[in-house]
């Protein structure tokens, strides 16, 4: 057995070669975190993680049960400010969070429809076996890579400044930077398609949308199908940051955690973050199952 030449990082030596580059590139980065100084870990890195660990260890749901119903709050002198109700506050909290998983799960739905149909005649055009014109498929190309590029915050911080605070910032927000990942797959499903049954469809004078709904639309719907629960699923992890540039959901709720240091509610909403995907995932391997 010969090694592949003649082509840049071929054969077991250009896998070396790249690994070697990699492994540079890495020091390279420590090196330089290190020299200006942005590799440390704080003031008192161990105390602090130790605090931050104890109380995610204590989510704030527990409180609906083992909170105090009279928690008092005095002032320096000792005098009374107020008394709460840690298991009614913690109600409300916990209704409040149902309502914004709601709205998350929403926005990572309709999103994700939304951004599938706008990536499906765009992944047609730049799928090369199905010879689209040279300028529109680079330019649809080009219109994918740039979507897939821009990071879904980057969306909702100029959506929220076009449409306002919202889940619709929120949903247009997760459509433009997943049609990039919609286009990408799709058309790689289209090329692995054997091109016999396309070839025999346009050999009886089809026209280009004939061709793709009798000889493409029915091999690659499976794939495509499988695809969009993929991306569904990952748009609802991403979608839970949205709220933090005023898309609504959960991110409003993380946001505002963060911001006040409260790591027991934190780690409640970070719970139902994980819920809420296991849940989904689990849906969708079913489904993806069933299409086998």
């Amino acid at each position: 057995m010969t090694q592949a030449t003649g082509r840049p990082g071929g054969g077991r030596s250009g896998f070396v070669a790249l690994g070697v580059g990699y492994l540079l590139l890495i020091l390279a980065c420590l090196w330089t975190l290190a020299a200006s100084g942005d590799l440390s870990g704080g003031r008192n890195p161990l105390a602090n993680l130790q605090k931050t660990v104890g109380e995610f260890a204590s989510p704030s749901f527990l409180d609906l049960w083992f909170g105090n119903p009279r928690l008092e709050y005095r002032s320096d002198d000792g005098s009374l400010l107020r008394v709460e109700d840690r298991r009614a506050v913690e109600a409300d909290f916990l209704g409040e969070l149902g309502r914004a998983s709601w709205t998350t799960f929403r926005i990572a739905t309709l999103g994700s429809l939304l951004g599938a149909l706008l990536a499906l005649p765009l992944a047609v055009l730049t799928a090369r076996n199905l010879g689209a014109p040279r300028a529109a498929a680079w330019l649809a190309k080009a219109a994918l890579d740039a979507a897939r590029s821009i990071h879904t915050l980057v969306f909702g911080l100029v959506l929220v400044g076009i449409v306002g605070l919202g889940p619709t910032a929120g949903i247009l927000a997760i459509a433009l930077h997943s049609s990039g990942t919609y286009g990408k797959l799709f058309a790689e499903s289209i090329e692995s398609l054997d091109m016999a049954a396309i070839d025999a469809v346009r050999s009886v004078g089809a026209s280009p949308l004939q061709v793709f709904f009798n000889a493409v639309w029915p091999s690659v719907l499976p794939q495509f199908v499988s695809s969009h629960l993929y991306v569904w699923e990952f748009n609802i992890r991403d979608s839970t940051i949205l709220g933090i540039v005023g898309a609504g959901g959960l991110g409003m709720l993380i946001s505002e955690a963060c911001a006040l240091f409260q790591w027991g509610r934190l780690s409640t909403i970070l719970i139902v973050v994980v819920l809420l995907v296991a849940s989904f995932d689990a849906l969708s391997r079913r489904i993806r199952k069933a299409l086998l």
